[in-house]
């Protein structure tokens, strides 16, 4: 047999094999990370729940200070609608809206990515009081794919997971030198 022929039944078997894996992993994925500040949970509800200020903490809006921004709405309420544009892939062009506020303890938002690929998920952010006038701030995602890229659900809480904690050490910092 030539190489070339090996290369391809190798190639072939590896693809298989990855199509087969995909068939067992659930089609939805939900991550989460959480932190705690050292600030009231009406002070830390109010900050978060105002999507403009995402640009101070938010390590993917962070990742391209020039990216094309506009709103709709009034930020912190239902229907707010915060979009980007970028020619940074790792930022892309997307938007986000606010589906759900309960005053002082949660925050639901849609989150609707364009390129560099089509998908959407359920974002929430919510604040619980920890003793000693402190607050824990929980930020979560979820979402689903379709058969095969269901198969990066298998990678997908350790690479999304790593941001949305820096996000959050950001976060904290801001909440707390005030």
């Amino acid at each position: 047999m030539s190489v070339f022929l090996i290369i391809l039944l190798v190639l072939g078997g590896f693809i298989a094999l990855l199509l087969v894996v995909a068939l067992f992993v659930k089609k939805e994925y939900e991550i989460q990370r959480e932190i705690a500040i050292n600030k009231p949970k009406l002070e830390v509800f109010n900050y978060v729940k105002y999507q403009k200020n995402q640009d101070h903490y938010n390590k993917w809006l962070m990742a391209d200070p020039h990216a094309r921004k506009s709103y709709s709405g009034a930020d912190g309420t239902v229907g707010f609608v915060y979009a980007w544009d970028s020619d940074n892939k790792k930022v892309g062009k997307g938007e986000q809206e606010i589906t759900k506020v309960d005053e002082g303890e949660k925050l639901d938002l849609e989150i609707r990515f364009i390129k560099p690929f089509q998908d959407t998920a359920q974002i929430s952010m919510a604040t619980d009081s920890v003793p000693g006038n402190g607050t824990r701030v929980q930020w979560g995602m979820r979402g689903k794919n379709k058969y095969p890229f269901n198969l990066m659900h298998l990678f997908i809480d350790r690479m999304l997971g790593k941001d949305l904690e820096s996000s959050l050490v950001n976060l904290k910092a801001i909440l707390e030198k005030n």
